[in-house]
């Protein structure tokens, strides 16, 4: 976390649309660490796992944000005993398998049938898109006075029999689910 100080603090200092994207950048930073910690502190079902040496996966969902990142923050890292992948898809029909999704914001337009299609699975949606968490994703990534913050829908992760630590949940937002 350090390093994410350091760079908004020179970022602020630089200002103009650089340092904007320059946050953006330090933020899907930051991000990729928070993806690859959110399976600490989740428990799936044990059926989500084929046996006891498959993989933990995390996946993207469209537009990549973390670039190379994410694989050196995962490279040689396990999960309660399990390797860590990362898969990208280009559409969701391709997941056969995944843990935790990360829905880019290109994404957004197609998020109901993106959750209409994970229903009842075991995968742990997660995105900064606007209104995910409100919209029936799990967990949304905030910028709020330049902190990442994590709004949790719980329900929508109970739905999925996803159990995510008191811990995790004491330092986000919780919001409920859609009523229709």
């Amino acid at each position: 976390m350090s390093r994410f100080r350091f760079i908004a603090a020179v970022l602020l200092l630089v200002g103009g649309p650089a340092a904007a994207q320059a946050v953006r950048a330090a933020a899907s930073q930051v991000e990729a660490v928070f993806l690859f910690n959110f399976a600490q502190f989740v428990d799936w079902p044990p059926e989500s796992f084929p046996d006891s040496q498959a993989p933990l996966i995390i996946g993207i969902l469209g537009d990549d944000p973390f670039g190379p990142f994410l694989e050196q923050t995962v490279r040689g890292e396990t999960v309660r005993g399990r390797p860590v992948e990362i898969r990208r898809y280009r559409g969701i029909e391709e997941i056969k398998t995944c843990h935790i999704l990360f829905v880019s914001r290109v994404e957004m337009d197609r998020l109901a049938d993106m959750l209409a299609a994970l229903k009842d699975r075991p995968v742990l949606a997660v995105s900064d898109g606007d209104d995910f968490a409100q919209r029936g994703g799990m967990i949304q990534f905030v910028i709020e006075r330049s902190r990442i913050r994590l709004r949790i829908n719980l329900e929508a992760a109970q739905a999925a029999k996803l159990t995510i630590s008191s811990k995790l949940l004491r330092s986000a937002e919780l919001v409920p689910l859609p009523r229709h």
